[in-house]
């Protein structure tokens, strides 16, 4: 595992351990969701318009009368790993802060095979967004091969048609709602180890998930994941992401669950769309994970660095569309680094009281 990788473990991990035996999953095939790379400089609040002369390759998107509005309020859930650690350690002298700096911000809640009946999942966070006129972040991460090269997320859907139902479930759930959904982190980074045929049945997959979304959810916003600035070629990202069907999708995705400077994944976006604009003719607004590269440090490891820092907090951007806080901050990459005797996925107060301070 490489410093390009991220950690793909996200706030569920922990509980789908408990979850897999409740919904029916066998545990060889489902591990814990993500966790990717971030970062983040646009100014606080700023609602600035996309840049109106650019094809977005989004048709869909753009035709939706009850889309996501530029500025709109990002939904901060009222449940997750983080303010159940704060409610379950009341006399923790950390917990307060914890609750103020990390668990009160909006940011994504992931959805995999551990969210049990996916169409009652989705729709209970998307309705409750709603009802408060914001937008609600989310992940789908239970694409059919899920990690294949990397591993340390392995699983996902048992086949191609066992994904196709699930994702065109997740998109039922959300319906006509407004929605921010980040589509299968690493996806299409994650090909160093896969035949021809593999990666052809990967983008299919993909392709397939943007149209259930079109079709199902015809107001969310979705953003194929591109992997992060250290990872692959421009030239070649934008090459698979035109594969596996971006055209019809919204934008993209960069860092998620990584610890890369915002500077270096809005350069890495330019360089992209620059390539989707001369090979494709279209270019595409792009999303930032900003949860934990304060520092946007090069070549830290990626797995629970020492010393970070949280990033800008969920907002509307600038070069970005929105800066995001994707990967949960304080949860924890695995067994290594700061986290060391942990688990992937399971929160940690002293990571997350580090990514506060900075130290």
């Amino acid at each position: 595992m490489t410093t390009t990788r991220r950690s793909l473990l996200s706030a569920a991990a922990a509980a789908a351990v408990v979850a897999l035996s409740a919904t029916g999953c066998n545990a060889a095939d489902e591990a814990a969701p993500p966790a990717m790379s971030a970062s983040a400089a646009a100014e606080p609040g700023s609602t600035a318009e996309p840049d109106a002369s650019a094809e977005t390759g989004s048709a869909a998107a753009q035709e939706g009368a009850a889309a996501p509005a530029v500025g709109q309020e990002l939904y901060a859930a009222p449940e997750s790993p983080v303010l159940s650690w704060v409610e379950e350690n009341a006399s923790d002298e950390r917990a307060e802060t914890i609750r103020a700096e990390i668990g009160q911000q909006p940011m994504a809640q992931w959805f995999g095979s551990w969210s049990g009946p996916i169409t009652e999942a989705t729709e209970e966070l998307t309705s409750a967004a709603q009802e408060e006129g914001a937008l609600p972040i989310m992940v789908a991460y239970n694409i059919s091969g899920r990690d294949a090269c990397g591993g340390h997320s392995g699983g996902g859907a048992g086949s191609p048609e066992a994904y196709e139902a699930w994702i065109r479930d997740y998109a039922r759930g959300i319906g006509d709602s407004p929605a921010l959904v980040i589509l299968e982190p690493d996806a299409l980074g994650d090909y160093e180890c896969m035949t021809d045929a593999q990666i052809e049945e990967r983008e299919g997959m993909l392709r397939t998930a943007i149209a259930q979304f079109a079709e199902e959810a015809p107001n969310a916003w979705v953003y194929l994941d591109a992997g992060n600035s250290a990872w692959v070629e421009a030239e070649t990202m934008a090459e698979r992401l035109e594969a596996a069907g971006l055209e019809d999708a919204h934008g993209f995705s960069l860092n998620v669950s990584n610890y890369l400077s915002t500077e270096s994944n809005v350069a890495y976006a330019e360089a992209v769309n620059e390539q989707l604009s001369a090979e494709a003719g279209f270019t595409a607004p792009f999303v930032i994970d900003t949860s934990r590269n304060g520092k946007g440090e090069e070549g830290v490891d990626w797995c629970n660095p020492a010393g970070q820092q949280l990033g800008e907090t969920s907002r509307w951007g600038e070069d970005a569309e929105l800066l995001l806080w994707i990967k949960t901050p304080g949860e924890s990459d695995g067994d290594c680094g700061v986290g060391e005797g942990s688990e992937a996925g399971e929160f940690l107060p002293e990571v997350a009281m580090g990514l506060i301070s900075g130290e």
